[in-house]
C-alpha cells in the first residue's frame, strides 16, 4: 500500500504549497506526511506543516547533510528545493539522496546553474531557436545602445533592483547602481508566467501559462490563467532546449504578438496556486512520480481564465515559543526539530 512522507525546503510563504503536498499525500492509502525546513521559525509555513525543522543557510557547509539526516530520519520520499540558492547544490547532490530512496525534485545542474544567471538562460535560448530577449553585459551593448532597456542583477530574483533605463545617462547610472548587472531590451507587453511540470526523464507533463496582472514583491497577487496556445508552445520549446525535471517557471512578456522568455526559475512559482486551483495538480503529480506510478501528460488541459486574487493572512504565536524555537541548535547537531532545540 502506498504511503509517502514529503519535505519541502525553504518553505517560507509557501503555505498553498505545502497545503497541495498535504493534500496528495494524505489522500494515499498509508497516507503521509510534509516535513518542511526553514531558517526562522517564524515562517508561515511552519505553521501549516506535519513537522518542520531549523536548518541552516543553503551556503553553509552542514546544509546538505542537515537534509540528508531529516530525509533519513523521517523516511522521506520527495525532497523538494524551492529557493535558487540551492538548486545547483541539491542537483549535485542528487545521486546522494537516492542513495536513500529520495527522489529529488530538482533539474540537472547544468540547467540550474544556466537558469539562475539571466545572461546565460537567455543566450542558450536563443541559440536553440527560442524566442528569448537579447541580453547584454554592460560593456557588450552596440552603439548606440538599441534604446529603452532594462537592468536588472545577473544572478537576482523577485524583481528586486531592477530598472527601466531610457536614455543613457539613466543606463549608466543603473549599470554602476546595480551590482553585476545585465542590460535587456525593454518588453512593455502583458507578462506572463509559465508553470512547467517534467517528469524525472524531461517529458513534459503541464504548461500552464499566467497573465501577471497585478505584482508584488516579484509575487504575483492578481492574475489569470490563460490558453494561449503561443504560450503552450513556448513552454514546450524552453523543455526541449534545457533538460527540466519536476517545477520550473518562465517569465515571458509579449512583443510584437510573440512571447520572448526574459527569465527561468527552475523550481516553483509563486504563482504555483493557480496553477493547481485550474486543474494542474504539480503536487499530486509529482508524489505519484516518486511513488513510480505513471503520469500522463496533459499539456493544455486546465481552466481558462480562472482568476487569482490574493490577501495576506496571519498566524498568532506565544512570545515563549518564539524564544524556544530561537535557542541556539545543541552543539554537534546542523538541524533542529522546531520546538526542540532548547
Amino acid at each position: 500500500m502506498a504511503s509517502l512522507n514529503v519535505l519541502v525546503t525553504a518553505a517560507s510563504r509557501r503555505v498553498p504549497l505545502v497545503a497541495a503536498f498535504q493534500r496528495a499525500v494524505h489522500d494515499l492509502p498509508q497516507g503521509g506526511r510534509v516535513i518542511v525546513t526553514d531558517i526562522n521559525p517564524l515562517s508561515p509555513a511552519v505553521r501549516v506543516a506535519d513537522r518542520a525543522y531549523r536548518v541552516p543557510l543553503a551556503g553553509d557547509t552542514g546544509y546538505v547533510d542537515a537534509l540528508l539526516d531529516i530525509c533519513v530520519a523521517e523516511r522521506i520520499g520527495l525532497l523538494v528545493p524551492t529557493i535558487d540558492d540551492e538548486l545547483p547544490l541539491m542537483a549535485g547532490a542528487r545521486p546522494v539522496f537516492e542513495a536513500h530512496g529520495v527522489q529529488v525534485a530538482v533539474s540537472p545542474r547544468t540547467t540550474a546553474e544556466v537558469c539562475n544567471d539571466k545572461r546565460a538562460t537567455c543566450a542558450h535560448l536563443r541559440r536553440h531557436g527560442v524566442s528569448a530577449v537579447r541580453t547584454w553585459r554592460p560593456d557588450e551593448l552596440p552603439s548606440p545602445a538599441p534604446f529603452p532597456l532594462f537592468v536588472k542583477p545577473r544572478t537576482g530574483r523577485g524583481g528586486v533592483g531592477a530598472y527601466a533605463a531610457r536614455t543613457a545617462r539613466e543606463l549608466e547610472f543603473f549599470c554602476d547602481y546595480v551590482d553585476d548587472p545585465v542590460v535587456q531590451d525593454l518588453l512593455d507587453g502583458p507578462e506572463y508566467t509559465i508553470d512547467v511540470l517534467c517528469d524525472f526523464e524531461g517529458r513534459p507533463l503541464s504548461v500552464v501559462p499566467r497573465q501577471r496582472a497585478v505584482i508584488r514583491a516579484g509575487v504575483m497577487d492578481r492574475g489569470r490563467t490563460v490558453a494561449d496556445p503561443r504560450l503552450i508552445d513556448l513552454g514546450i520549446a524552453c523543455a526541449r532546449a534545457l533538460p527540466f525535471r519536476g517545477a520550473v517557471n518562465l517569465q515571458c512578456r509579449m512583443r510584437d504578438g510573440r512571447p520572448h522568455v526574459f527569465e527561468i526559475n527552475a523550481r516553483f512559482s509563486g504563482g504555483i496556486p493557480l496553477t493547481i486551483a485550474a486543474g494542474a495538480p504539480f503536487p499530486r503529480m509529482l508524489v505519484d512520480l516518486a511513488l513510480g506510478r505513471p503520469v500522463a501528460p496533459s499539456l493544455g488541459l486546465f481552466t481558462d481564465g480562472l482568476w487569482l486574487t490574493s490577501y495576506e493572512s496571519s498566524f498568532y504565536v506565544p512570545d515563549e515559543e518564539v524564544r524556544d524555537a530561537l535557542a541556539p541548535v545543541p552543539s554537534g547537531l546542523a538541524h533542529a526539530r522546531l520546538g526542540d532545540a532548547a
